[in-house]
């Protein structure tokens, strides 16, 4: 069943010789799957299954007791008393040979059993003489491994120390539930947060732009503004939008108007950096945020968005050349506006004001003296 110290791709024994090797389960296949599904094999060790295997250990006066799992070409341990090996071949595993029922294997002599009397583990390595294996049964009936003691000594178990065994057995699979339970809850709670993650981003999109829309709008700045909370320092807002783009909708339709918004969204969105955020307020009117960045950072950058706007063909790749140019309103809080209201108000004004003074332009009004 053990050998010495082994990596994962390594054979301790390189000449298993001919001894008597266990016959697969018959639910082999459906076996292996579910132990995949534990998600138990090469996990750290645990206190919870150390314990265990300690416990055991000292009732039934053994100097090795494991927590073996057979997997299809090894057995590994998850927790092990007295030897050091990590795990060893399937083909040695006195374990092996247990999984093949749903009771207690009991091997008094290992020499005198036909199955392990040629097994290297008998003769050489840790010279087994005793083994006592309880299976480690699903409720579906798949045997996944088993508790197991081990002695260089024969000897056999008294009927206290075999209840404890078949116990502690139970205790072990009670164990590998609990993990699994824990890991498909764990990963259901992952797979909501993501699902709740996507209908957030959904329900702040706008469908035309695909940007944000009004309501990421009033969440962002009530969470920045809001009297109840600490007020974000400086954050700077600016509202535009399309000079003349009636003329081109009434040219060439809603559906390459709504195109023409979405490009202009991208192009815009060249110019902002990370944190920045652009939403489309309705229409042809954007409203861009800029955290964290006073009256004369803001101005500089909606300049750059002005200057992209009017340098921009749009619809090229429909063969079109159309150009258009944007008219902005620029408030800064708290310089402009001393709340979430009077900002948006100052940013709408000032876009009026700009479009009142011929369109194509930056005005900045203050609702706050």
């Amino acid at each position: 069943m053990f050998c010495g110290k082994a990596g994962r791709n390594q054979r301790p024994f390189p000449n298993l010789g001919d001894h008597m090797r266990a016959d697969l389960p018959a639910n082999e296949a459906q076996r292996l799957a579910t132990l995949v599904e534990y998600n138990i094999l090469d996990t750290v060790p645990e206190a919870a299954y150390d314990d265990i295997t300690a416990l055991v250990s000292e009732i039934c006066d053994v100097p090795i007791a494991a927590v073996s799992l057979i997997d299809d070409d090894r057995q590994w341990f998850k927790s092990r008393v007295g030897f050091d090996a990590a795990e060893t071949p399937r083909d040695v595993a006195f374990c092996a040979h247990a999984i093949l029922g749903d009771d207690l294997l009991v091997v008094p002599d290992a020499r005198n059993d036909e199955r392990f009397a040629d097994n290297p583990l008998v003769d050489d390595g840790l010279k087994v003489r005793f083994y006592a294996g309880a299976p480690l049964v699903t409720e579906r009936g798949e045997v996944l491994g088993t508790l197991c003691v081990i002695d260089h000594i024969e000897r056999k178990l008294t009927d206290q120390q075999t209840r404890a065994l078949r116990v502690l057995a139970r205790q072990v699979m009670a164990q590998l539930e609990l993990r699994r339970m824990i890991d498909e809850q764990t990963e259901t709670r992952k797979r909501l947060e993501e699902a709740n993650d996507r209908l957030r981003t959904a329900s702040t999109t706008d469908d035309v732009s695909g940007f944000r829309n009004t309501r990421f709008l009033h969440e962002y700045l009530d969470a920045r503004l809001e009297t109840n909370a600490v007020p974000t320092e400086i954050l700077s807002l600016v509202f535009f939008d399309m000079d003349g783009f009636k003329s081109v909708v009434d040219t060439h339709g809603h559906l390459l108007g709504a195109r023409v918004l979405r490009q202009v969204a991208e192009i815009v969105n060249t110019q902002l950096d990370f944190g920045d955020h652009i939403v489309r307020y309705g229409g042809d009117e954007f409203v861009v945020i800029l955290p964290d960045q006073d009256s004369s950072e803001a101005l500089a950058k909606t300049e750059r968005m002005k200057q992209v706007i009017r340098s921009t063909s749009f619809l090229s790749e429909e063969g079109l050349d159309v150009r258009t140019s944007a008219s902005f309103g620029l408030a800064t809080y708290p310089d402009d506006a001393a709340n979430k209201k009077e900002l948006l108000i100052a940013a709408d004004q000032g876009l009026f004001q700009s479009k009142a003074d011929g369109k194509d332009r930056v005005s900045r009004v203050r609702a706050v003296s």
